[in-house]
């Protein structure tokens, strides 16, 4: 089996005035059944700095705009193995928060041609109602969905 491939990726929690994390729930090409609720985020490209790949992915995924200094400082960072469309990866993952204080709709126009039909919806929720989904990318989602909620409140 060969090598997974190294990738760098910044993700990013919005957190709105109710306390609750915007989500969206995926998946992989290679397993459509199984759906699962994970994070705004990927791949950081050339020239870009963690917190430029963050707000990128946040409006290509949702449509949503910020600029990268309304970003929290970093909170959270995980190294994971996933495969994704039948590719191996080492994922090198930092995450943000940020704190949204409108209700702009969200919308899948700007999302990567890969991504077009695997992003299924996206959706606000507490830490609480996450912990009761069934499909989490990792299981200790609701965790980290608590400390992007301290990491903004931190900034007030």
């Amino acid at each position: 089996m060969s090598e997974p491939i190294r990738r760098t990726t910044a993700r990013v929690l919005p957190v709105n005035r109710d306390g609750e994390v915007l989500l969206l729930l995926e998946r992989d090409p290679t397993r459509p059944a199984q759906p699962y609720w994970g994070t705004i985020g990927g791949a950081v490209d050339a020239g870009e700095s963690l917190a430029e790949a963050a707000v990128r992915e946040l409006w290509e995924e949702t449509g949503l705009v910020a600029d990268p200094a309304d970003l929290t400082e970093p909170f959270h960072r995980r190294r994971t193995e996933f495969s994704w469309n039948g590719v191996a990866y080492l994922g090198d993952n930092t995450v943000f928060a940020l704190r949204l204080l409108t209700d702009a709709p969200v919308t899948f126009e700007h999302l990567a041609e890969e991504e077009i039909g695997n992003v299924l919806d996206a959706r606000w929720l507490t830490p609480r109602q996450a912990a009761e989904e069934t499909w989490l990318v990792w299981p200790d989602l609701p965790d980290l969905m608590s400390d992007a909620i301290a990491a903004v409140e931190a900034l007030s």
